[in-house]
């Protein structure tokens, strides 16, 4: 299962694919992406399509401009080319490879000819112990982007004029790695060779090698790695630089705030010490005998020592009043 990712780069970051072969020079509905560290279902993202299916990917003279490579946001949960409405109940955020596979149904229209990559950092998965939901997050351990074979379709619904591009993610079993997580994982596009495969749709047919590509999560091509991160994620609409580092590098977390309460209370600690110090020392000074004898002396000046309560005011002058805008 897939049901949150992370995507917070910049756009030109993006859309340069670094590590990858994958030349798209244009980004259809560019500024509907926002980039986010918590990125929902029904929520708009992009993803790499061939702008257009069925046309031959390249020729001897180089890549054909109707099958070029075009990145595209698009909605996350997809919405069938038949839909008059938009089902919110259709629970469209993954397509599972053993439906693929098995034929029929509603991605068998779409699997030889509208393939995507999803581009994310990293997706989330919730471990269960007992009723508790811990979220992961897992990503490529090379810090390169990850990208997820998914399915894509377009459809001018009802009573609306613009057409509505949205996408799923193929899931499948878990690999060994991740069992212990969860019992399904995204299908991870590893290799270039896996890449350039799924985004062939010049065949608009299912192939064999595209059977391999979903039978797996995942090759060793590129490692990943897996860690626990704020339970905060898991509601939408948060957002936090935090949630795709692990929980004991949180900056705002609550190892921060205990540490802070540490260090104020040890410097608390410290100050009092320092005054108390100070303090005593200036009432033994005070109540020396040649003390007594130079304040005798110097009457006429009328010097007054003060309590310690005055010496400690002086020290730390108090605050003044704050003014408040009713």
């Amino acid at each position: 299962m897939c049901g949150r990712f992370s995507l917070r780069l910049a756009h030109q970051e993006i859309q340069e694919l670094n590590g990858y072969n994958l030349p798209a020079n244009e980004w259809i509905n560019r500024d509907q992406f926002v980039p986010r560290y918590n990125i929902a279902p029904r929520s708009q993202a992009p993803v790499i399509r061939r702008r257009n299916p069925g046309t031959t990917p390249s020729t001897d003279e180089g890549p054909s401009d109707d099958s070029s490579l075009v990145i595209q946001t698009m909605k996350w949960g997809l919405v069938p080319h038949w839909s008059n409405f938009e089902d919110k109940n259709l629970n469209t955020m993954n397509a599972r490879s053993e439906n693929l596979l098995s034929g029929g149904g509603m991605w068998n229209s779409l699997k030889g000819r509208k393939r995507c990559v999803v581009l994310c950092q990293g997706y989330y998965e919730w471990l269960t112990k007992g009723r508790d939901k811990i979220p992961h997050f897992i990503k490529p351990k090379n810090g390169k982007l990850m990208l997820l074979a998914g399915l894509y379709d377009s459809v001018i619904l009802q009573d609306q004029t613009e057409t509505l591009w949205s996408f799923t993610i193929v899931t499948t079993s878990s690999s060994s790695q991740f069992s212990w997580l969860h019992d399904r994982q995204p299908v991870i596009l590893s290799t270039q060779e896996d890449i350039d495969s799924w985004l062939d749709t010049s065949s608009q047919r299912w192939g064999d090698d595209l059977v391999q590509i979903i039978s797996r999560a995942h090759t060793d091509d590129s490692p990943l790695e897996s860690y626990q991160v704020p339970k905060e994620v898991g509601k939408v609409g948060t957002e936090s630089s935090s949630f795709i580092l692990p929980i004991a590098a949180r900056k705002d977390g609550i190892e921060a705030m205990f540490s802070k309460q540490k260090q104020a209370a040890k410097e608390s600690s410290s100050t009092k010490k320092t005054k108390s110090a100070s303090l005593n020392s200036t009432k033994r000074k005070r109540d020396s005998p040649k003390m007594l004898r130079k304040s005798t002396s110097d009457s006429a000046i009328n010097i007054d020592e003060g309590s310690d309560d005055e010496i400690e005011i002086l020290d730390t002058p108090p605050p003044s009043a704050k003014k408040t805008k009713l």
